[in-house]
C-alpha cells in the first residue's frame, strides 16, 4: 500500500511539473495576444451648444388659462335636447331600469284589472310590467304591450352626441311558447 501511495505522489508530481511548462506558453501567448489587441474606440462628438429662446408671454395664450380650457371643452361637448332628456333625469328610476335590456327576457302576458301587463324575467325573477312602466338603461318607457310582444321608446345618444328617439321591441321567448 505504501508503495501505492509512493507511486501516486510521483505520478502526481510529474503531472504538476510538466504543467508548469504548459503555463508558462499559454502565459506568454495571453500577454501577446493582450498587447495586440488594441481597442477602436471612435472619438464622441462634441455636444452641440445650447441656444435659449425667450418666451414673449404677452402675445401668446396662456396654457394655464382656466377660461381657455372652459371654452375648448365646451366647443368639444355634445348638444343635448335638453326638452327630450331633462323628465328622465328628474323621475324616480324604477327597479328594471338597473338591469340592460338584453338581460330582460318576456315570457307571457295576462289580464290584470281589466289591463293587459307582461311577465319578464330579470335574474331569473318575474315581474308584471304595463304600459308606462321603464324597462333598461337606456330610459326605455312601454308603450304598448300585446300577448306576444312589448314596445319600448328608448332615449339614446347618438353618433353626434345628441339625445334622439329610437323604438324597441321584446319579443316573447321561444323557450317559453314550448
Amino acid at each position: 500500500m505504501k508503495l501505492f501511495h509512493g507511486l501516486l505522489i510521483l505520478i502526481m508530481t510529474l503531472v504538476v511539473s510538466g504543467c508548469s511548462s504548459e503555463q508558462e506558453d499559454l502565459q506568454a501567448w495571453m500577454t501577446e495576444q493582450r498587447n495586440a489587441a488594441r481597442p477602436r474606440m471612435t472619438p464622441l462628438p462634441a455636444p452641440s451648444q445650447f441656444t435659449p429662446q425667450t418666451y414673449d408671454y404677452a402675445d401668446l395664450v396662456d396654457p394655464f388659462n382656466g377660461q381657455k380650457l372652459t371654452q375648448v371643452l365646451q366647443a368639444t361637448l355634445p348638444v343635448v335636447n335638453i326638452e327630450l332628456i331633462a323628465p328622465e333625469l328628474v323621475r324616480r328610476k324604477e327597479p328594471l331600469e338597473a338591469s340592460p335590456l338584453d338581460t330582460v327576457v318576456m315570457v307571457g302576458s295576462l289580464i290584470k284589472a281589466g289591463q293587459l301587463v307582461a311577465l319578464v324575467r330579470v335574474d331569473n325573477l318575474v315581474h308584471y310590467v304595463r304600459v308606462g312602466n321603464y324597462l333598461g338603461q337606456n330610459y326605455g318607457r312601454i308603450t304598448e304591450v300585446t300577448e306576444s310582444s312589448l314596445v319600448l321608446r328608448e332615449i339614446v345618444q347618438d353618433s353626434a352626441g345628441e339625445w334622439t328617439e329610437r323604438m324597441a321591441t321584446l319579443q316573447i321567448s321561444e323557450e317559453t311558447k314550448k
